[in-house]
């Protein structure tokens, strides 16, 4: 496995990956999710053997108090492999000093072990809570 920081993938290797988590809203504008990529705080991308996009992290925030990721994907097909484990391990050695480590992420069994096996836990667990707000986006 290849890792690459701060570099875009291609276009179609990227609406792929976007495709296969079923994140059409993001593939739906490639120009916004292109302009995403190129402004986020971090950026890492995963690619096998064959220089096939397989993964992708990236992270937004400040870079000193909070680092939120946004988007973690891993092609179905190389899942349990240990790339999404690897790519957040990377993200977190990239900013040690940051207290806050934040997503949000869907409400099933597998993603609450994958994250926890990271050391992340629900927000409730430590008395907090989140809100989400989602506007018309125009």
């Amino acid at each position: 496995m290849r890792y690459i920081e701060g570099e875009a993938p291609e276009r179609e290797q990227l609406r792929r990956l976007y495709d296969d988590a079923g994140w059409i809203a993001y593939t739906s504008d490639m120009e916004g999710l292109e302009r995403a990529l190129a402004r986020s705080l971090y950026l890492l991308c995963a690619y096998d053997e064959e220089n096939e996009l397989c993964g992708l992290l990236r992270a937004v925030g400040d870079g000193e108090t909070i680092l939120y990721i946004q988007d973690i994907l891993v092609l179905r097909s190389h899942r349990r492999r240990g790339i999404g484990r690897a790519m957040v391990e990377k993200l977190l050695a990239a900013f040690p000093k940051v207290r806050q480590r934040v997503l949000l992420t869907d409400e099933t069994p597998e993603m609450h072990g994958f994250y926890e096996s990271l050391g992340f836990f629900p927000s409730g667990q430590v008395g907090l809570t989140a809100f989400y707000y989602m506007g018309s986006g125009e």
